[in-house]
Parts: structure tokens; sequence; C-alpha cells
């Protein structure tokens, strides 16, 4: 006999650490789904918040979690909850769905598929769990897993093995250009196999350099995806499941949503997790140095569609080297965009500085022709952006890419001054394709600033070529070697002249110093440089013929 199920997939932003504000939001989209829903479902982590990292090591935050769920259980009763939480028990931590029913805890699962690559260090502070858990929920026999279970896909097996008619699965799954086409591949492969539908939930929201996109689905036992939620926003989609034996059908759900595409998918991830650090780290504001180049343009257009025009202030800094068409293209994209503006030159603050130091570093304090002159003025920038922040209680941003960042092409504590580098996961190819995605919807960005040749203007008629190779051929490199781990002889035999890589991969490997010391951003690729790439900085690796 058929079986109705109501579920309510709680697809939501939850902050790390913030344990009770956390609680207030579960327990308020709890009550609102009563009624409406049997069972509502919270992505893993909800409560504490992922990847709550070294808190997981702290007694103290472990009790406010344990007393928060109990907060929960007694709060919320007439629906059935499906909570995610760290717990203890016999002195292991796990990474645990409690299933709250009535103001009791009336099953308990811990996950059992432990991640412990890229971003993921699960075993650093999670125990596996051993059973599977399945839970009768309107006469239908209902399997909870929690995310890596899904990717490693034997617990979801066994699961089945236990009788379970529904899967449901919960989610902490970061975001990365295509990752929502490969989960959608997984889960509709597990649902042919196992003949089961799935319902995913998965969270949202910015933490540090991760991005959570949702994206949370249904998806049902033919591997016919029956419901999508959107990307990047909350939502509580309430969708009723007729279930009949391991047949599933819906009979009732909100209208799907249509993924993104590619370049829509990327600038939501940069907008909301800019959106999301700054907000949650208790900042209002934003100040960033505005140069009149493809890259700040660009971090000013994300900077204003996450926070509002309001709250973003941009400077332009100009010196002896700044271009007329810089000054009045960064003039234009501030007046066009609304911002706060501000012109403060740094001639004579660099003066001073040469005038000072141009004896001890043997320059010409009247033609200063030397990187560490090009340096002086960065410094320079660096300490103004600072100084408005500290006076105004703004959160800077730096504005470098990923190219930059791979290859040292940055100066520390100059242009690498900031709290928050939005497009720090942006190669420098890409930095121009957003551009022109962002211009579709308005134009914002002086085409100029698209089309003129890059340079960061730190001496007469410099270009970012006369240091590096062109774009197109350090992107290829820096992809294969960084975010791909291909050796430099493979990519010598894509075709790439070997002089060329061995050198960018010179500049990779002694740069990583640099990178150690600067502000995080948003990760968008496989493998960004953060939590999921770990080099020593002390390297001899590739050095040697080099």
């Amino acid at each position: 006999m058929s079986q109705s199920l109501r579920v309510a997939l709680a697809q939501l932003n939850f902050c790390v650490g913030a344990v009770a504000e956390n609680t207030d939001k579960i327990i308020q989209a709890s009550r609102l789904a009563r009624g409406q829903a049997d069972l509502i479902v919270f992505p893993e982590l909800a409560l504490s918040g992922y990847p709550a990292e070294d808190l997981l090591l702290r007694p103290d935050f472990l009790v406010q979690c344990v007393q928060a769920r109990q907060t929960i259980q007694d709060a919320v009763q007439g629906i059935d909850i499906v909570l995610g939480h760290p717990s203890c028990d016999d002195d292991h931590l796990y990474n645990t769905a409690s299933y709250l029913r009535d103001g009791e805890l009336f099953a308990t699962y811990h996950k059992r598929a432990l991640p412990n690559y890229l971003v993921f260090d699960e075993k650093r502070y999670f125990h596996s769990g051993n059973q599977p858990c399945v839970v009768t929920v309107n006469g239908v026999r209902v399997g909870i897993t929690i995310c890596e279970d899904l990717w490693e896909g034997w617990p979801l097996r066994d699961t089945v093995e236990h009788g379970a008619q529904l899967l449901l699965n919960i989610n902490a799954s970061p975001y990365h250009s295509g990752k929502r086409h490969q989960r959608e591949e997984l889960i509709r492969d597990h649902c042919r196999e196992l003949k089961r539908g799935i319902v995913y939930v998965n969270l949202v929201g910015g933490q540090d350099e991760l991005v959570f996109d949702g994206g949370s689905m249904v998806v049902l036992g033919d591997a016919s995806i029956a419901v999508r939620c959107g990307e990047f926003n909350e939502t509580v989609a309430i969708v009723e499941l007729q279930v009949d034996g391991d047949d599933l059908r819906i009979s009732s759900s909100p209208a799907s949503v249509e993924p993104l595409d590619t370049m829509a998918g990327i600038y939501q991830a940069l907008q909301l997790g800019l959106k999301d650090y700054v907000r949650k780290s208790g900042f209002n504001s934003v100040v960033l140095g505005l140069s009149g180049g493809i890259d700040s343009a660009l971090v000013l257009a994300l900077a204003v569609d996450a926070l509002g025009a309001d709250a973003v202030t941009a400077v332009m800094m100009p010196s002896r080297y700044t271009s007329d068409i810089s000054l009045r293209d960064a003039a234009t994209m501030a007046s066009t965009l609304g911002v706060d503006y501000r012109i403060i030159a740094i001639e004579p603050m660099f003066k001073a500085f040469m005038q000072n130091l141009a004896f001890d570093l043997q320059l010409d304090a009247t033609n200063p022709q030397h990187v560490s002159a090009e340096n002086i003025q960065a410094r320079v920038r660096g300490i103004v952006v600072m100084a408005m922040a500290n006076r105004f209680g703004k959160l800077v941003l730096a504005t470098g890419n990923k190219s930059e960042m791979a290859v040292g092409y940055a100066t520390l504590y100059g242009d690498m001054a900031g709290a928050y580098a939005p497009i720090k996961d942006v190669k420098k190819t890409l930095v121009y394709r957003l551009a022109v995605f962002r211009n579709r919807q308005s134009a914002v960005i002086p085409e100029r600033v698209i089309e003129r040749a890059p340079s960061a203007e730190l001496a007469a008629g410099q270009t970012d070529q006369d240091s590096l190779p062109d774009y197109d051929v350090l992107d290829a490199i820096i992809e294969a070697y960084i975010e791909e781990d291909v050796s430099v002889e493979e990519i010598v035999a894509s075709g790439i002249a070997e002089h060329t890589v061995n050198k960018v991969v010179r500049m990779i490997v002694v740069n990583e110093y640099k990178r150690r010391q600067s502000a995080p951003g948003v990760r968008i690729t496989k493998r960004a440089f953060g939590k999921d790439r770990r080099y020593p900085i002390v390297n001899g690796f590739n050095l040697e013929g080099s």
C-alpha cells in the first residue's frame, strides 16, 4: 500500500561556532514547516557549522552543542527532525545525524565514511560510525546517511540491505566549478543501482575560503531528478513523496530550478563567499584600491553586488606612473556603481620614502628604476587602505588573482594587504571572462579596462608580459601543475616550450612563502591556494635543472 511522506529540505546558511544563532534558526525553520511536513532535514553539522575545525577539540564548544540539541528537542514537537551535529560517545567524537521525534532522541547515526583529502580533515576530529540507521516515518523505512557516505557508496548499499525504502543524505559539500553536475551524476548512478530514491540536502553559504552552494535535490529510483533547489540561496522546500514498496513518486513539490551555467555559478560563488566572509566576521563595509585595471574592477563589481554600493569605498592611489586612462576608467566605474570614491595620491609619500632610503638602497631618488622602488609604491598603497580600514572600521579587500598568487607577481604588505581576496582562486583569463559576464547583466566595467594590456603601473611603460608569459600560456601551466598535479615533462609534451614551463614552475615553487602570508579567498576550483594545497615553504622539488 502506498504511503505518503512530506519532507522539508532545509537548505540553510549556518555560521561556524555560532551555536545559539544556529539553534534559533533550526527551531524557527522547524516550527514554520510543522503542519506542512512530517519531517524536516537539516544539513550536515548544521548545529556547529561546517567545518568547525579545531573548535571541535574544545570541550566547552562540544558542551554547547549537546545543550543546543536538547534545546531543540524541548522546543519543537509535531514534526520529526534530522539534525546534523558533533556528538561524543565513549570518549569518541562523531559526525552525527540525530533523529528527533516529539522531544525525544529517537535514533542516532554516526557518519561512517570520513573524507580526508583536499579541504577535508575529518579523520583529525571524528571516529567512524559502524552501524546503519533506518527509521520508520509514516510507514516508510527511511535510511539516514551523511555526505561522504554517498561518495564512497558502500554505506548506502548497507543501509538498503537493512531495509531502507528511501535514503536521506545530509551534506556540507563545498562548491567548485563543475561540482553540481558531478554530484548529480553520482546520485543518479546510486539510484539506478539501488533502485531507491535519494533525498539530498546540502548546506549553503560561505565559510572562510569555502562556499557551499546548496543545490539540494530529490532523485527517484529511475535516476530522474524530480526536484532541484536553487543554488547559493536559502530555501525550505517541502516535497510530498508517495512510497509504494521500493517505488518512489512525487505527489507535490515546488518547481524545480534549472542549474546555473558555468559563469553564473562562479560569479554567484564569489559573491556569496565575499558577502558571508564580511557579514559573518562582523563587518558592515569594505574598502579596496581601485587602480583602473581589470582585477580591481571585477572585485569592485563583486563587492557592490554582494554588499551594496553604500557598503563599499574605492580608493584610487595614483603615482607618477598612473596613466590618465586609468584615472578616468576608475572614476567612471566608481560613478556607475555609486560607491564612495576617494583619490589619495601616493607621490608625496613615495618621494619621502625614496629620499630617506635612496642612500641605503643605492638608488637614485629622482629616477627610481628598480623593483625595490616598485614595491615601495605598492606598500605605500597598502598603508593607505589599511589606515582607512582602521579609521572607519572597514574590511580591506585584496584584489590579486590566482595567476599572480601562483608566480609571486604581487607585493607582500602592498597589493597583497587585506583581510579577504575575493578572486584569489580566479586565474587571469577567467577574470576577463567574468568581467564580460558581469557586463552582460549591466555595463559597469568600462570596455577599455577589458581590452587594454594589463599593467601594474609601477614603472614607465610597464605591462605584465614584461615579466610573465602570455596569460593563456601561464594559466594553462598553472591549471596543469597546481590543479591537476601534472608533471613538468607532461606539460612540455602538451606543446608548451620547456624553458617557459621551467620558469613558471620555479616561480610557483619559490613563492610559497608569499602565498602563506596572503589573505584567504573564495575557492572555485578543485585545488585552490589554501587548505587543499599544503606545500612546504622550503622546497627543493623541481628546482634542480630548471
